[in-house]
């Protein structure tokens, strides 16, 4: 007899036909029997829970994967199955705190195996796994664990000093945790009472009775440092996560499937690796972990090792790595396909990428979003386009996801043309987008009814592809013109004597704002204002030109690792 295959995601079986069928009769004359508009349909309301993710995962990709580089140095190789059970061990251990469910549970971790079985031990037990970011000011840090007073800390060996250094602001915690085993363990003088996470699970029962959960229930909790004033929290739920995790797994986003081997650069720190955690085991791909080494000869060696097919991360990782590439004189034969995010990556970028044979999958998000809302795959008629112009789309953030919505309006309010030179405000709703901020009363993002403010500036083409052009906060105003500072960073990097660049405003008496390039250059490389000029001349219009270029060793980036434009800009107004 033919194989009928296996069950989608949330289908359990057996499936009582019988009793269900009945409830269907019951609930058509019961309709029937009342004067009323419209019929409800007659399927299950079975919650879509992060759970119920990693269950199906165990129970249909059992034997797939988990490979992790540990903070210890050694691999480490588990399964889904074995997850499975470790995180019905932490769940286990977690009842013992006596947290209410809500409660926040925070990790200051890397991208290993241990971190996944906090993020559905946590969220599965009813609790809210909130990363944080430790790349973020140590003032921030501790902002964040108080404001969203967390009961738990799960950390890593690496962030023990960032642990020592905030040792005042811990002390309402339940417990600290380090995510090792005994015989790595440290011991702190101000941290005595520190416990050993896998001492923790060891002698916990591997079956737990997970609880039943409303969809809507929080699930995780991640703080952006991109908005102004403090950092905010953006509280997702299990609905939105299992829903995004849904949407970026079609081909047009990830094109994941159970042959796919996902490597994600991006952080689970940073908006949940941007739902990698979930989508890997929803569709049962090998999950490759990188733990703390993003250099250039780790990421080649892990991804070539393991046979990676998809891996994501923002622009200043891939930078790094192609030039590693380059100097090595190597690439990463199974890599197919590179998503990448977080701000806008230059069209060189692209093109180094293509030069190798990998695809470039542009997308756009934030915190605020899950984050992915757009994504960069081609329509079927793109294909008769040349190389060049198949990229030139690709350059472009891309087309929204089905069930995110979008809104473009200019300094009136009113929606701009879909052209691709007008542009305008960005807004953008969905199942999963916020509807506001943790904790917060600042309500500015979402002043627009149903809608939250994204902060960027974008142009929408005929075909519906959205291009970035910049942040509110960052595009220049100069004589009453815009000037988009991306499009001028992605020109200038294009010159083989820059390695990184930023373009700023500087105050001008009679044009007000004017563009000013900083950057980075390649070893033993020139660059002057004249070549910058004649290097711009018939890219852009002459007007838009940068005024001057000031050469530096290095730029500040954010916690994200996007250019941190505030300090660059007081780089910019110290040297004029």
């Amino acid at each position: 007899m033919r194989s009928q295959g296996r069950p989608f995601l949330n289908c359990r079986m057996p499936i009582n036909n019988i009793s269900h069928h009945k409830f269907a009769l019951h609930c058509f004359f019961k309709n029937k029997s009342r004067k009323v508009s419209s019929m409800l349909g007659l399927m299950m309301k079975t919650p879509l829970t992060v759970t119920s993710i990693l269950r199906h995962a165990s129970t249909y990709h059992g034997e797939t994967e988990i490979v992790s580089r540990t903070v210890e140095g050694p691999m480490h190789r588990t399964s889904y199955a074995e997850v499975w059970k470790r995180s019905q061990k932490l769940a286990n251990a977690l009842k013992r705190f006596g947290l209410a469910r809500g409660d926040r549970v925070a990790t200051l971790a890397w991208n290993t195996w241990r971190h996944v079985e906090l993020y559905y031990g946590v969220s599965g037990s009813g609790f809210v796994c909130h990363t944080i970011n430790p790349r973020l000011f140590k003032e921030q840090i501790a902002y964040i664990i108080k404001h969203a007073a967390d009961k738990i800390l799960f950390a890593d060996l690496t962030f023990l000093p960032i642990l020592e250094s905030l040792a005042p602001q811990l002390k309402k915690l339940k417990a600290v945790v380090i995510m090792t085993d005994a015989d790595h363990m440290p011991k702190s003088a101000v941290l005595p009472k520190l416990l050993c996470y896998e001492e923790l699970i060891d002698e916990e029962n591997d079956e737990f009775k997970w609880p039943d959960l409303d969809e809507n229930l929080a699930c995780s909790l991640c703080y952006t440092s991109g908005t102004t004033g403090e950092p905010k929290g953006a509280l997702y739920s299990h609905r939105s996560s299992v829903l995004h995790a849904m949407g970026i797994a079609v081909p047009d986003v990830f094109n994941l499937t159970s042959a796919s081997v996902v490597c994600p650069i991006v952080p689970m720190f940073h908006v949940n690796a941007w739902g990698i955690p979930y989508v890997a085991p929803m569709v049962g791909a090998k999950l490759v972990l990188p733990g703390p080494k993003l250099d250039g000869a780790s990421l080649h060696q892990l991804m070539s090792d393991e046979g990676v097919t998809f891996t994501a991360g923002v622009p200043t990782v891939w930078l790094a790595l192609l030039d590693w590439l380059d100097v090595e004189k190597k690439t990463i034969l199974t890599l197919k396909r590179v998503a990448i995010g977080g701000s806008a990556a230059p069209l060189v970028m692209l093109q180094r990428f293509a030069a190798r044979g990998i695809t470039v999958l542009h997308a756009w998000g934030m915190t605020e979003t899950s984050p992915i809302a757009i994504a960069g795959s081609l329509l079927g008629r793109h294909e008769k386009l040349s190389e060049s112009e198949k990229l030139a789309l690709r350059s472009k953030q891309g087309r929204p996801l089905f069930g995110v919505e979008f809104l473009v309006v200019n300094d009136d309010g009113v929606p701009i043309k879909n052209d691709g030179v007008a542009f305008g405000a960005l807004y953008v709703r969905g199942p999963w987008v916020a509807a506001s901020y943790f904790k917060s009363k600042d309500k500015s993002a979402f002043a627009r009814k149903g809608w939250f403010h994204t902060g960027d500036v974008v142009n929408v083409d005929a075909d519906g592809f959205f291009k970035i052009v910049d942040r509110t906060k960052d595009v220049i105003k100069s004589g009453g013109e815009w000037i988009s500072s991306i499009e001028l960073e992605n020109i200038a990097q294009a010159h083989p004597a820059i390695k990184e660049a930023a373009v700023v405003s500087k105050p001008h008496e009679k044009w007000d704002e004017r563009p000013v390039l900083v950057a980075i250059l390649k070893p033993n490389a020139t660059f002057t204002k004249n070549e910058m000029v004649a290097h711009y001349k018939g890219k852009i219009a002459n007007w838009s030109i940068p005024d001057d270029v000031i050469i530096v060793e290095q730029l500040p980036h954010t916690a994200t690792g996007k250019l941190l434009k505030t300090e660059i800009r007081k780089m910019v107004i110290g040297k004029i």
